[in-house]
């Protein structure tokens, strides 16, 4: 680009950050001298491809979504958080609120994540481990029991069994009083990354797309602030990926939810702006940073030029990071501080719009509440004493990071050239029913195409990690220590033995009949093609349990078997 167009593109900015609204904050250095909201070329400069870095809040939005940057709001303290019955953690939740945090993660135990009820044979010994149990509408009375869900953000992090937990969500917010409409929050509902990472799903793909369409659909009519889709690349990079393909593989996921939504006849410009991401912030610093801004910059791109958006916001790419929790290491776990900070700094420089800490236990057991406490403190320290929010994409111009940027980009696109000819492969005549970056997803999955594609990379890392070529401090480097056992917190069976009494005791409250004839009128829906939100809600307030909702769909849609891969 020319020094002229550069200078104009500077004026745009300008204009934008002018009139934005700005936070009463102290923008200076410690040593109290004053900084600029951004930093570009120096006027007269001519920086050929610098369009493709651009200005904060300008097309391609490589340098963030908003012109103030952080000067404009911080990202959100958002901290993940589960364990026990609804009751155990309601009392988290309001220490977390109490003590700064501006928004709310659930996690739930597995037997919720796989659509069973506590009380079933599959659940025996899962109860509360992994995150909070929730069995009915009742339980999420309890759950947000004195958190009026008008005035929290909260984050449901769940997929198989997403659309009923977000209709007893929806029942939670009706008993306190709440309208529904003005809901606001994540709910992540992407079943994709469940077939190529984490492996909690409930059916086969189509039937979950269906569920997935609806609830978009009823969204975009009535709880318009709300996120029915969060598209998850922090599982693909658990599972093993590399940063490239955690986000192309995120990437090609949500390509394929925007061309369901405009399969159902949505306006992309209308339903876009209600899908967010969340991706993983690992340990290699500068990489983490460019894969942020690459993922921006192609979202951008690909919504403009190959689905038709043309507001900014349907070209923005918002995002949910958390720190890497493969990082973690049992051995000298304070180390895992460190880890996280290093990792918040880079999703915060990435330009992240909202961010969970891991605590330093997790790889041990769920949080006690003094590493919950170290793990909301380190956000806050970053974002109050750092001086990182005072200046928009500072790394923005780093010959290196603007160069992995690139590389990352290169990679990406590489990958999304193979998963459209997996969809072409898969359907020749190139109708594709909801549209061909699904249909690759698809025959990938089928294929084992993703799955093996993470493993071989999960394989290089671990290989290159057992013959010392990738440090781990604490585990093959400075292997001494004088750190002791940690208290870690532990759910005992009580809370097991306690939520099936709860349960049994609701049922034998509830009317059955009633309870039978919602779950009948559902099932109807999902058999004759109508929107099933509606339905599933009527079941929910029934309190019909979330074994019985999945299981019904089970029955009529059937169970899904990962092929076998060798």
């Amino acid at each position: 680009m020319d020094a002229h167009g550069i200078e104009q593109g500077r004026q745009r900015w300008q204009a934008r950050y002018d009139s934005a609204h700005k936070r009463q904050a102290d923008f200076t250095t410690l040593s109290g001298d004053p900084v600029e909201p951004v930093y570009g070329p120096p006027p007269g400069t001519e920086l050929p491809g610098f369009e493709r870095i651009g200005w904060p809040g300008e097309y391609p939005f490589t340098r963030g979504l908003h012109p103030t940057g952080y000067r404009g709001r911080t990202w959100t303290i958002r901290q993940f958080a589960g364990f026990g019955n609804a009751e155990q953690t309601n009392e988290r939740y309001k220490m977390i609120l109490k003590a700064g945090g501006g928004g709310l993660s659930v996690a739930f135990d597995m037997p919720t994540l796989m659509g069973r009820d506590s009380d079933d044979p599959r659940s025996l010994g899962e109860v509360g481990h992994c995150g909070v149990a929730i069995d009915s509408a009742a339980d999420m009375d309890v759950l947000f029991r004195d958190i009026p869900l008008g005035d929290v953000t909260t984050s449901m992090t769940i997929s198989g069994p997403a659309v009923p937990v977000f209709c007893m969500y929806l029942v939670a917010a009706e008993r306190q009083g709440v309208d529904p409409a003005v809901l606001n929050g994540t709910l992540q509902t992407d079943i994709f990354k469940e077939y190529i990472a984490q492996k909690e799903w409930l059916f086969a793909p189509e039937p979950h797309l269906r569920l997935i369409g609806d609830l978009m659909e009823y969204c975009a009519a009535g709880i318009p602030a709300y996120k029915p889709l969060s598209v998850s690349g922090y599982h693909i990079r658990e599972a093993g990926s590399t940063a490239a393909q955690e986000l192309a593989y995120t990437l090609a996921d949500g390509f394929g939810y925007v061309e369901l939504g405009l399969s159902r006849g949505l306006d992309v410009n209308a339903f876009a702006p209600g899908l967010s991401f969340f991706f993983d912030a690992h340990l290699d610093f500068f990489e983490e940073i460019a894969k942020f801004r690459a993922a921006r910059r192609i979202w951008a791109r690909w919504m403009r030029d190959v689905y038709g958006a043309t507001s900014d916001k349907a070209q923005w790419l918002r995002f949910h990071t958390q720190t890497a929790g493969v990082s973690l290491t049992a051995q000298q776990p304070y180390n895992n501080v460190v880890r996280t900070a290093v990792e918040a700094l880079s999703a915060v420089l990435g330009g992240t719009n909202s961010l969970h800490t891991n605590a330093l236990d997790e790889t041990l057991a769920l949080p006690s509440e003094q590493a919950a406490e170290i793990a909301l403190r380190t956000q806050q320290v970053l974002m109050e004493e750092t001086g990182v929010a005072n200046v928009a994409d500072p790394l923005g111009g780093s010959w290196y990071v603007e160069a992995l940027t690139d590389r990352i980009e290169a990679d990406a696109e590489t990958i999304f050239a193979r998963i459209k000819e997996l969809g072409a492969k898969a359907v020749p005549s190139g109708e594709h029913p909801i549209g061909p970056m699904t249909s690759g997803i698809l025959r990938g999955i089928e294929d084992g195409y993703f799955t093996g594609e993470i493993a071989e990379s999960a394989f290089r890392y671990q290989t290159a990690l057992e013959k010392g070529e990738k440090a781990v401090v604490g585990v093959n480097r400075h292997t001494g220590s004088v750190t002791g056992d940690l208290e870690i917190l532990r759910v005992g069976h009580e809370v097991e033995r306690e939520q099936v009494r709860t349960l049994a005791e609701r049922r034998a409250r509830r009317d059955d009949a009633a309870v039978r004839t919602a779950l009948d009128a559902m099932v109807a829906a999902a058999r004759g093609g109508a929107n099933m939100i509606e339905p599933m809600v009527a079941a929910v307030r029934a309190e019909a349990t979330l074994g019985e909702i999945c299981g019904a769909l089970r029955a009529e849609w059937g169970t899904y078997t990962e092929p076998a891969r060798f």
